[in-house]
């Protein structure tokens, strides 16, 4: 037996009209919606019919309410009792069920949003030559609908909505608030809207073009609007357009640097009639420099009109923005480079993002962003053509462990171990067959260091068993090599493996038994991947160390380098190089007073 499905009106009311929008202020644009639709619906038939929507709040009808008069199409009996006490019912839909062009609506459950404000409706509509129906909603879900007597005159074609505020909602029909949402929702709407006698809407777009108005005017005036709208003054202001989807609008670059990982909200119209301040995913994620206001056509709003439905038209369109907005930023780069760098110094990550898969982006970091190097702050177009090949650090620790020293040795070397910039280095070769690129390692380097002359390695290997004996506890590797420059005593050289296998090491010293098992599973096989400790023999106090034939003082001088070499690699002091590190001071100090040995 088939049985067909019970609704709770009471609670469909509950869920639509207070979990379904995100705030009571949007009953005024549910309002003014169906206002517009009405409106739009009558002039389809009647061209020149009269298009007013006029609110009176609670001060001006004097009983509490709000009334809002439209001049529409109105409704038949018949019609209220199919789309006013249906829920999902919409005339904006055609007989198919698809949404029509031309009305803003297209869900049927605008009208009870007016429920978070409010425990009573009332419409009061007219259409054509038909009666006057009086119809009355409650928040409880129950409903009456009567036809009114006209009087001594018939009433005017069009709508009355009348609501009656929920106890302890009732500012949010006094004036002053009432005024506020009908000119943040309805500012832009082609038809006159009055809150009391004060027309609110404002005419055309800011981003509408005047003929008669200069470019030096508009930016200013688009300028003010950002002000008022974002509360900024743009850097720049980016014309956006995409036709499949009816879109006109702005984007306006921040003065200020934003966060990337904090999603952009941008205002969004639809015929002209405030979505929300608050839509994502307009653009792409890369985009967060910008703010956009938009007026689109074609787009399809959620049902809660809070956000814009994604699908494959509005990824199109998401496509059609980025594109322009790379356009703008490689059109700076020939027009305007002095702009360019300050907008790269504000928002560099943002294009860094972007660059990460967009090649004529690519070209433009490459051209314009200075990188940090050994030789001094450079473009990585200047770093190429001064030395050929780009060699670059993707660690800002590593770089720091081999700047002076690579510098010494002729190995100009660029810092790209901030965010996005070693994964964009690496792939300047896809995008610029031309340039050369090369990572470098600290254990690159130090292959790079010049060894001992046979002799010489000899006459050290009693230093390196007794230093390595004594940093064998610090997960330290002993090498003595020759470089530049002579006043750098002794070289911490850290990288990334070797950095993972000597926090596994920590790890198992600090574990329990249950663990140890998993990290000797890791640590396996990589028993001589360690940091080094690179000895230089061209320092005096190194040499001397290494010639002491004082057993004890040579251990002093060891952990004493050691530690002055991790500083200088800026790595951090664990307990055991503390503690070395005091061993050495005190152990010096007192052979230096005469304490013996």
């Amino acid at each position: 037996m088939t049985h067909a499905f019970r609704v709770d009106l009471r609670g469909i009311v509950d869920l639509l009209s207070h979990h379904l929008y995100a705030t009571p202020r949007v009953y005024v644009r549910e309002l003014l919606q169906n206002a517009v639709d009405a409106i739009t619906a009558r002039r389809l038939a009647e061209p020149d019919a009269p298009g007013d929507i006029w609110f009176e709040p609670a001060e001006r009808t004097g009983d509490g309410t709000l009334r809002i008069t439209d001049t529409g199409i109105g409704l038949t009996e018949e019609q209220v009792h199919e789309l006013l006490a249906t829920i999902g019912r919409s005339s904006k839909r055609d007989d198919l069920g698809f949404a029509r062009h031309e009305f803003l609506g297209q869900f049927g459950i605008g009208l009870l949003s007016c429920f978070l404000v409010a425990d009573e409706i009332r419409v009061r509509t007219r259409t054509g030559d038909g009666p006057t129906v009086e119809w009355v909603g409650r928040a409880d879900g129950s409903y009456e609908t009567t036809v009114a007597a006209d009087g001594n005159g018939r009433a005017a074609q069009g709508t009355t909505v009348t609501l009656v505020p929920r106890r302890g909602e009732e500012h949010w029909l006094r004036e002053r608030t009432v005024t506020e949402l009908v000119a943040l929702y309805g500012s832009m709407l082609p038809v006159a809207v009055r809150v009391g006698d004060t027309v609110l809407t404002s005419g055309p777009a800011p981003w509408d073009t005047n003929r008669a108005e200069s470019a030096s005017a508009r930016a200013g005036r688009l300028a003010a609007y950002a002000q008022q709208a974002f509360g900024f003054t743009p850097l720049d202001v980016i014309e956006l357009a995409a036709p499949e989807a009816g879109l006109r609008g702005v984007a306006f670059v921040l003065p200020t640097p934003s966060n990337p990982a904090v999603r952009v909200a941008h205002r969004v119209y639809l015929k002209q009639m405030l979505l929300s301040e608050g839509i994502e995913g307009l653009l792409p994620e890369w985009a967060f420099f910008v703010r956009c206001v938009v007026d689109t056509t074609e787009l399809r709003p959620t049902a809660s009109r809070e956000a814009l439905y994604d699908d494959s038209l509005l990824e199109q369109v998401r496509q059609t923005l980025a594109d322009q907005l790379r356009g703008w930023l490689a059109g700076l780069g020939a027009s305007d480079p002095r702009r360019l760098h300050e907008f790269l110094r504000i928002h560099h990550l943002g294009v860094k993002a972007l660059a990460l898969h967009d090649d004529e982006t690519l070209r433009l970091v490459y051209q314009w962003w200075p990188f940090e190097t050994n030789v001094g702050a450079l473009t990585l177009a200047e770093f190429a053509e001064r030395y050929g090949l780009v060699r670059y650090s993707a660690s800002v620790d590593e770089f720091r462990q081999m700047a002076s020293v690579s510098a010494a040795q002729n190995v100009p070397l660029v810092n790209a171990g901030y965010v996005y910039e070693a994964e964009l280095v690496s792939r300047l070769g896809e995008a610029l067959p031309d340039v050369a690129v090369e990572p470098l390692t600290p254990a690159d380097l130090a292959l790079r260091l010049d060894t001992l002359e046979p002799d010489a390695a000899a006459a050290v290997e009693p230093f390196i068993a007794t230093a390595q004996r004594i940093l064998d506890r610090q997960g330290v590797r002993v090498v003595v090599r020759r470089f530049d420059p002579p006043s750098v005593p002794a070289l911490y050289l850290l990288d990334g493996d070797a950095a993972l296998q000597l926090d596994l090491r920590r790890g198992r010293e600090q574990s329990t038994d249950v663990f140890e098992a998993v990290f000797d599973a890791f640590i396996a096989g990589h028993e001589d991947n360690r940091p080094q400790l690179v000895f230089n023999h061209r320092n005096p106090l190194a040499r001397q160390a290494m010639s002491t034939g004082d057993e004890e003082l040579a251990g002093y001088a060891v952990e004493g380098l050691f530690t002055q070499a991790l500083l200088l690699a800026r790595q951090p002091l664990t307990p055991a190089a503390t503690a070395a590190m005091n061993q050495s001071l005190l152990g010096l100090l007192s052979r230096a007073m005469g304490a013996g040995r």
